[in-house]
């Protein structure tokens, strides 16, 4: 997943960051969230045996990043009264606006919403809000994230409630 999100990084994001924050933000807010791994929520789409796109439903309280996010909290959310997290969602370049990431997002949010959940957070990216928009999430809010070196990356909070739940 690694080479995977680097790729995606590199090429997807160029337009919406400078080099100095991608940079910056590969392996810190952007990379492989074990903890998600190890819970079963973290999906792979594969064409032909090769890894496509990959995204995450999260059952913890870490709203993104990887394992190396400064302040990483992986104390367990409560359905009854906390969004789920989406997380990590990043599609190769040579298959992006193929539908891979709708489908990773609907898979996620019925999985989430069969544990329970009604409602669901995440940190999007500024490549990624239209595909969030698209899919029912509204903006909250936007704010920099603050990086090595004093480097800003701006993103912006996203919300949805799951109808039917």
């Amino acid at each position: 997943m690694e080479g995977l999100i680097a790729v995606s990084v590199a090429r997807l994001q160029k337009d919406d960051y400078s080099d100095e924050q991608r940079s910056a933000a590969l392996g810190v807010i952007f990379g492989v969230d074990n903890q998600l791994v190890r819970d079963g929520t973290y999906l792979l789409a594969e064409v032909d045996g090769a890894l496509v796109g990959c995204g995450a439903w999260s059952q913890r309280s870490n709203p993104f990043g990887c394992d190396n996010v400064p302040g990483k909290d992986d104390s367990l959310l409560n359905p009854a009264k906390d969004p789920v997290r989406m997380r990590g969602f990043f599609i190769h370049p040579d298959w992006s606006r193929r539908g891979i990431g709708s489908s990773i997002l609907r898979e996620c949010e019925a999985r989430a919403m069969a544990a329970g959940y009604r409602r669901a957070e995440l940190t999007s990216t500024l490549t990624g809000i239209a595909l969030y928009l698209a899919h029912g999430y509204r903006i909250d809010s936007r704010y920099e994230i603050p990086m090595a070196g004093g480097i800003p990356l701006p993103v912006a909070p996203m919300s949805k409630s799951f109808s039917g739940t």
